[in-house]
């Protein structure tokens, strides 16, 4: 998978112009939130910023090009949800190495000897785990889980 047909999946998740007072992200377009960029003129936002957005600050941020296809859209689509530390933090825990938020040379020697199946569910379950600890889980974790099992379902 590459960050084009990434961004086109994940951008089904995301939508159009939200301004949810219980959503501590404050107005967000395209994902993208106004507390992330208060500099971006959020409501005005275009597909092709969100592109570029998305591209820098998540899919290079969070290394997807350097992880396996099995978690490339699943790592890309925490980061965005949750942040790209406890993207690739929760990725080493579903391998089982030290959860410091660096792709580095264990990480990835992990990552490519796991079975791809078996690292797709063990991503999603710590990524399901690590959100139910949230604490805006009570107003969001179902659509949290929703779109976890979308990507379950997707892949």
């Amino acid at each position: 998978m590459n960050f084009d047909l990434a961004f086109e999946r994940l951008i089904g998740h995301e939508g159009g112009y939200v301004n949810d007072p219980e959503d501590p992200g404050g107005e967000t377009k395209f994902g993208v939130s106004k507390r992330s960029y208060p500099r971006e003129d959020i409501p005005s936002m275009t597909l092709e910023r969100a592109k570029e957005i998305y591209r820098k600050d998540f899919w290079w941020a969070a290394g997807c090009d350097a992880v396996p296809d099995a978690a490339k859209f699943d790592l890309f689509d925490m980061a965005v949800n949750s942040g790209v530390k406890p993207a690739i933090c929760t990725l080493q825990n579903a391998v089982g190495v030290v959860a410091d938020g660096i792709i580095g040379a264990r990480t990835l020697q992990a990552l490519n000897d796991a079975n791809p199946i078996r690292l797709s569910a063990h991503f999603n379950a710590h990524r399901l785990l690590f959100m139910t600890n949230l604490k805006n889980w009570p107003a969001h974790g179902k659509g949290w889980a929703r779109r976890v099992a979308k990507n379950i379902l997707e892949a």
